[in-house]
């Protein structure tokens, strides 16, 4: 089990049935809580990992339960809701357990202002601790389901929330006028490059590829298209239902805090693996990211096309079989 949580149990923290716990990695045991316990995860490869051990996994999930845990994560905002999320959902304990480099303390410091706090419990750079659920607590912590940006819907704790990334706004400006018919937008977000595509014409499919729930469903609202197709996936293992003119993506390059150029590596093989013999990949990447010898490795033409001091945007052609 997870460290803290192991310590937590032990130290007199009960847990009943229903239980959800909501946003935890692969960096969670949960092996010793009940086989019935419900996992939320809106991220595929991590949902998918846990629907493995047996766990029903949902990406949302409203159902009434009586116990949560929360694993917090980076984003303030989105931690926030999520522990209004639990106590909206749970009518007793909520344990919130999370790491000191994702603002644990902060949200400790905040949640003994409004409720009273058992533990906590401090352990492997990180804490855990539990209170009695009181929505009214947290009402004003509740997150908009959506949020606009420059007439586009995004939602908290989705990539670029914000506002566009100016890496897919590079890539976007270099792209050809003419991509073939069918195009797959690998790590799609909310849709920002999707549904700047479409604006062409000549385009008759356009595969929008993503991970993150959340992002996904905002895309389906960014691309009221029928060309468009949704598809909740890892980018990284997915397979294309047709054969692919070209490939567009902004990958992303970690799933921590930590940088891991393996993950956009991933992406570039799946491109590779996706695309006719003749195909085309258009991707924007970190400066500092190292994907030329993965691209060549991979692709009979490779060329930096465009870029400045923070990004650079690769076109890359006919894939090695």
């Amino acid at each position: 089990m997870s460290p803290r949580l192991d310590l937590a149990l032990q130290s007199g923290l009960t847990l009943s049935s229903p239980l959800t716990v909501i946003g935890p990695t692969p960096n969670h045991d949960l092996s010793s809580l009940p086989s019935d316990s419900q996992v939320v995860q809106p991220f595929k490869p991590f949902h998918d990992h846990f629907a493995d051990q047996g766990f029903t996994t949902t990406p949302k999930a409203d159902d009434p339960c009586q116990d949560a845990i929360v694993f917090l994560p980076r984003a303030k905002a989105l931690a926030r809701a999520l522990i209004h999320q639990a106590c909206n959902r749970a009518s007793g304990v909520i344990v919130v357990d999370g790491a000191k480099t994702d603002g644990v303390d902060s949200v400790l410091k905040d949640v003994r202002k409004r409720v009273t706090v058992d533990g906590p419990i401090a352990k492997a750079h990180g804490k855990i601790f539990w209170f009695q659920s009181d929505p009214q607590a947290f009402s004003d912590w509740a997150a908009p389901e959506t949020q606009s940006v420059d007439g586009y819907q995004t939602a908290p704790g989705v990539f670029s929330a914000d506002g566009i990334d100016p890496a897919s706004a590079l890539l976007l400006r270099a792209l050809p006028t003419k991509l073939g018919s069918c195009v797959a937008d690998l790590g799609a977000g909310w849709g920002y490059l999707s549904a700047e595509l479409l604006r062409n014409e000549s385009l008759k499919t356009l595969h929008l590829v993503e991970a993150d729930h959340a992002a996904l469903t905002c895309a389906r609202t960014n691309v009221p298209d029928s060309r468009a197709q949704f598809h909740w996936a890892d980018a990284v293992t997915w397979k294309a239902p047709e054969s692919i003119d070209t490939v567009v993506m902004n990958p992303p390059f970690h799933t921590s805090r930590n940088a891991d150029p393996a993950l956009g590596q991933g992406f570039i093989a799946s491109a590779a693996r996706n695309l006719t013999r003749s195909g085309n990949l258009w991707m924007v990447a970190n400066r500092h990211l190292p994907y030329e010898t993965t691209l060549s490795e991979l692709f009979t033409q490779v060329k930096e096309v465009t870029g400045d001091n923070r990004f650079k945007v690769f076109h890359a052609s006919r894939p090695r079989r």
